[in-house]
């Protein structure tokens, strides 16, 4: 995994120390011995991460980390600050700056190269989203430290309960409006978390045994109800190797033996902040997948997922040895009410067919709107006779009353006509061809249309 690194630090010794380290891992790096050559660097290199002194020209490293975060260029960049372990009000000030970790200082070069892995994987992830999201700066999470509204869900599993009503006890008074959750080992891998899961775990590096809680955590990762959480592995031994281990394993943050409360309280919100982002852009991605199979006037399905659910439905049914029907329908006069009441009614009428016709219709058959005032409809599991009543069933509906338009104070009368096509499996033709449905389908529509309207013809070609 490679990537460009950009190094601020006012220590040229320092610098170098950082530059070997990451570059003996095949990293690009960029150095920088202040806050304006960092800025600079920020333009001309466009790096991957930003490890940064906070105390880089007094407390610029600071300076430098607000100012990313509040760039809409920049915010997305993760930013590492060091600092002393026994820095407590820098440390703090660097998480409310919005730094994505804070390392000890001298940084040991293991948890240094496995952060760094760590973080550019959860880059390359929230930057895949990116990709297919294309309009995350409208979704009200862009802010990084923006206020985080609703409480969340915090567990807490630790391998004595003790140690995790401890966690709670601190935690209680600086995270007031979340909802702390003490759990055991097995109660995490017994609890069926379904929609709502902890959104952030806390989890013991060693639970009932040495390193278990790792495994937990590769657990969690692994179960879809919670593998987005975000998971803070409390490292009680400050080992180095388990440190390093629980990063490349999808460890969100690690906290040291001996952290401050108030610490562990704002990365967690940290950690808070950056799940519900990455939740609300994979919801803006599945919407952006739904709206792109979906016609936006009437919620129905569209011809783009129509066809291959058609498709589906024609290989179930060779497989199982099932008939199944497929119907055009076609809204009569349609073109009358455009042209006497405007396009607005118009929209009124597809709309209120189009809930007619669902509303009637089994959860197992599917209707799209293929066209301007064209319905498609598959019934899979459905023989001649069935799909002959389904049909004479919507005719009746559309047709039972008129749609009142409200805004003219008008009612129109509105019927369908309709073409079935059924694929038989008995038939001597081919029951595989979608085409040759569709067109079958289309001439029982032509049919019912030439005969006068609101009605329904069966292909004569179905078996």
């Amino acid at each position: 995994m490679g990537g460009r690194i950009l190094v601020a630090d006012e220590v040229a010794t320092n610098r170098i120390v950082l530059k070997v380290k990451l570059s003996a891992a095949f990293y690009d790096v960029v150095l920088a011995e202040s806050i304006e050559e960092a800025r600079s660097a920020l333009r001309r290199a466009a790096p991957d991460i930003v490890i940064a002194d906070a105390r880089l020209g007094g407390t610029e490293g600071l300076t430098l980390c607000r100012a990313m975060k509040a760039d809409p260029s920049t915010m997305h960049i993760p930013v590492v600050l060091l600092a002393n372990d026994n820095d407590i009000e820098l440390r703090l000030q660097a998480l409310s700056a919005g730094a994505d970790d804070i390392l000890d200082k001298p940084v040991e070069e293991t948890v240094l190269l496995a952060r760094v892995r760590n973080l550019l994987r959860a880059r390359e992830s929230e930057q895949e989203l990116r990709l297919r999201d294309g309009t995350h700066a409208a979704l009200g999470f862009s802010e990084p430290t923006s206020p985080i509204q609703a409480p969340a869900t915090i567990a807490l599993v630790a391998g004595e309960r003790a140690q995790a009503i401890h966690w709670k006890h601190t935690l209680t008074s600086l995270l007031p409006n979340d909802h702390l959750r003490v759990l055991s080992r097995d109660d995490t891998l017994g609890t069926e978390f379904g929609d709502a899961p902890p959104e952030v775990f806390v989890v013991g590096a060693s639970l009932k045994e040495e390193n278990d809680g790792l495994e937990l955590m590769s657990e969690l990762r692994s179960r879809a109800a919670t593998r987005h959480s975000s998971i803070v592995v409390a490292n009680a031994t400050c080992d180095l190797a388990i440190a390093a281990r629980a990063f490349d394993l999808g460890a969100s943050d690690l906290l040291r033996a001996g952290t401050d409360p108030r610490e562990l309280a704002q990365r967690i919100q940290t950690q808070i902040r950056r799940k519900r982002l990455g939740d609300a852009l994979r919801a803006n991605v599945r919407d952006g997948l739904r709206a792109a199979v979906t016609d936006p006037l009437t919620g129905l399905y569209n011809r783009r997922y129509a066809l291959p659910h058609l498709s589906r439905v024609r290989d179930t049914a060779l497989r199982q040895n099932r008939d199944f029907a497929v119907m055009l329908i076609d809204i009569d006069f349609f073109k009358s009410v455009n042209d006497r009441f405007g396009h607005a009614a118009g929209d009124a009428v597809l709309v209120t067919v189009a809930s007619r016709l669902k509303e009637n219709m089994r959860a197992k058959d599917l209707i799209a709107r293929i066209g301007g005032e064209e319905f498609l409809v598959v019934l899979p599991d459905t023989s001649r006779e069935q799909a002959k009543r389904a049909a004479a069933r919507l005719c009746h509906v559309v047709n039972s009353s008129p749609v009142r338009l409200d805004e003219i104070g008008e009612e129109v009368p509105v019927s369908v006509s309709i073409g079935v096509s059924v694929s038989s499996a008995n038939s001597d033709g081919d029951p595989s061809t979608i085409a040759r449905l569709m067109a079958e389908a289309d001439s029982a529509l032509y049919g019912s249309k030439s005969q006068g309207r609101n009605k329904f013809t069966v292909s004569p070609q179905a078996a």
